[in-house]
């Protein structure tokens, strides 16, 4: 490169470097004769999502429906989605208490996956009761009564022994 070339080149990087500059300058303030400062865009909002619901543990079982349905959608749209004991064991790191849980089994008679699991959790006089599977669609969560029995569930249900 020429040294006539070499001076272009610095020449242009150094106008390149001041418009870049100057797109910091503060403009001139019309209404004041002075210049006001620089204005920046705000920054977006990271905090777009809803805060994940937590177990109210004096609360009932209304109260605890939310937190509820979102560790049962959690397990649902999981590689773990066929496994009964997915859902008992992410309702326990959420704080439910084990000891009131029920859950079906995952594999028929026949060894073949359910068309339906179903899970509880006994909360005083109320039942969280939570269905998925093929043959559910979506998942659903909802509150119910406590059984004659004092369960939440009818018919055979597997052992948490786990």
């Amino acid at each position: 490169m020429t040294s006539r070339g070499a001076r272009l080149l610095l020449a242009a990087a150094g106008v390149a470097l001041l418009a870049g500059c100057t797109a910091l300058a503060p403009a001139p303030d019309e209404t004041t004769g002075g210049t006001a400062a620089p204005t920046s865009s705000p920054e977006p909002s990271t905090s777009s999502a809803p805060p994940e619901p937590v177990l109210v543990v004096g609360g009932s079982a209304e109260d605890n429906l939310p937190v509820f349905a979102a560790v049962t959608n959690s397990v649902w749209s999981s590689v773990q989605y066929p496994s009964g004991r997915a859902y008992i064991d992410a309702l326990v790191a959420a704080g439910f208490d084990k000891a009131a849980m029920q859950v079906t089994e995952d594999i028929s008679t026949v060894g073949n996956p359910a068309e339906s699991i179903q899970f509880s959790v006994r909360w005083a006089d109320e039942c969280l009761i939570g269905q998925v599977g093929p043959a559910t669609g979506e998942p659903v969560a909802v509150v119910a009564p406590v059984l004659a029995e004092g369960t939440c569930l009818i018919g055979q249900t597997r052992p948490i022994d786990w």
